[in-house]
């Protein structure tokens, strides 16, 4: 059962599509009704959110009454615009995909067994009854959609290969089965049910209401501003998806910004290896926050990505416990020995505070262009460029120094400091909300005081600072 994320402003719902053959023949192997099955599974799902405090707004599940009334609305639309049509498919299909492919989409194995080429997944000869959407009949208009909006699909990658699909010619696509029963009845035929990539689709406009299109909601959150999809779902999501909104009528996503895919240690997750990553006791063993931080900073977003237990130790380290977590902690520990524990005066200004400062000062608009572009690595690093200019900043300003010989001057390198790090607090929440929550309370910000606008207005000089304390203690690894 597959899931994707589907992101905009608001709402952020989770979706789970639990219909299809593929779920239906999983949940016969585990001795349970498909119902039963997909219960189980959405849950995990859930579960695997709130342990990884990713906010959501909605949970969808294909399973779910409002979903099957969108679901049937949205093909009856389609059959008033002429766009399905009944016949018979026969072809290649994969159930572990939930793919039709074409024959030069496949090749054969050694064992004999053929599989799709995009996937490896194997694929059956299916001959039955379906219903088609005219897919050839969107070419044209999704290849002026693309050229009109050229920011519809990212990476450039995707672009490219889907700009190439397309060209090549579309074939209609089959949207119904009958070999199989766990899905959503078509209406007015109970004999079939819809083909499982037009009953998830549809999950995104259920969320919003679909299909009370005056709704409150949907007039609200429709379109979508991104979706944010794996890449071996591209297709689905820049082809069918737009094609089945405009037989509909109904306004297509502003952007689809497929995903890569995590290694491990150099070799792809497999069941058969043993190699699959479960976060959860990651998060156990280092912390969510680490986890959080490490998944967005070491892969530049779009691209596959490689997970070692090494590199997640010696970012956690490195970044966090002797960049960001030192910096605060001598900053703040120094405040409270040598300051009173309180936001220091500020004097005149040398030419390294205005330096830092204006580093700080851009930075929002640095990582609001990075996030626009769902380039999350790049604002991290935008970030961390700050948290090393502040950190060369306090050795070369010594305010230990300073201490013996101009306070005034020392408060100011310790004000600007403050400054800084409270930027970089306030930005980094969107990473790691937990962590940033307690730097910001040890920096005495007010929670209605944390959002960007707030960087606008001063620290309140002489306002009592907490005791301070560690936020991310180096990992030593364990010996055995």
């Amino acid at each position: 059962m597959a899931r994707r994320i589907w992101a905009t402003l608001i709402p952020q719902p989770r979706l789970t599509d639990e219909h299809g053959q593929k779920v239906e023949s999983a949940a016969r192997a585990a001795g349970v009704d498909p119902q039963t099955f997909t219960d189980n599974v959405a849950a995990d799902f859930a579960d695997m959110a709130k342990r990884m405090n990713i906010s959501n707004d909605d949970f969808i599940r294909t399973t779910e009454a409002r979903h099957k009334r969108s679901c049937q609305a949205i093909w009856q639309k389609l059959v008033e615009a002429g766009a399905i049509y009944l016949g018979a498919y026969e072809g290649w299909y994969a159930v572990r995909d939930e793919a039709f492919y074409d024959a030069d989409e496949t090749s054969l194995k050694p064992d004999g067994t053929r599989v799709a080429i995009a996937s490896g997944a194997a694929v059956e000869w299916v001959v039955e009854p379906s219903y088609f959407f005219k897919l050839s009949a969107f070419q044209d208009k999704l290849l002026a959609h693309y050229e009109a909006h050229p920011d519809f699909i990212a990476p450039t990658a995707k672009r490219n290969e889907i700009l190439s699909f397309v060209k090549g010619g579309l074939n209609d696509l089959s949207v119904s089965r009958t070999s199989f029963s766990w899905g959503i009845p078509v209406p007015g035929d109970a004999a079939h049910v819809m083909y499982v990539w037009l009953d998830a689709l549809v999950n995104y406009i259920t969320a919003c209401g679909y299909p009370d299109v005056n709704a409150e909601r949907f007039q609200k959150y429709w379109p979508a501003n991104v979706h944010l999809v794996g890449k071996e779902i591209i297709r689905f999501h820049a082809v069918y998806w737009p094609a089945f909104l405009m037989a509909a009528g109904l306004p297509l996503p502003k952007k689809v910004f497929s995903h890569g895919w995590w290694t491990v240690e150099g070799e792809k997750m497999s069941k058969s290896l043993g190699n699959f990553i479960d976060v959860r006791p990651l998060v156990d063993e280092f912390g969510l926050d680490a986890v959080r931080f490490f998944l967005l900073r070491e892969v530049p977003f779009g691209g596959d990505g490689d997970f070692s237990r090494k590199s997640l130790i010696m970012r956690l380290n490195v970044e966090l416990a002797n960049d960001l977590g030192n910096l605060a902690q001598r900053t703040l520990s120094f405040i409270a020995k040598n300051a009173g524990s309180v936001v220091p005066p500020r004097g005149a200004l040398h030419e390294a505070d205005h330096a830092l400062l204006a580093t700080a000062a851009a930075l929002p608009d640095k990582v609001r262009d990075a996030l626009d572009r769902l380039a999350f690595h790049e604002a991290l690093e935008d970030v961390w460029k700050l948290i090393r200019n502040a950190n060369a900043y306090i050795d070369h300003q010594a305010p230990w120094a300073l201490k013996k010989t101009d306070t005034e001057r020392m408060n100011t390198v310790l004000r600007v400091l403050l400054e800084a790090i409270r930027t970089v607090g306030i930005l980094l929440q969107a990473f790691m909300p937990d962590s940033m929550a307690v730097l910001l309370d040890q920096l005495g910000v007010a929670v209605d005081a944390r959002r960007i606008a707030a960087l606008e207005t001063p620290m309140v000089e002489g306002a009592t600072l907490p005791p301070p304390a560690g936020i991310f203690p180096r990992y030593i690894e364990k010996v055995a």
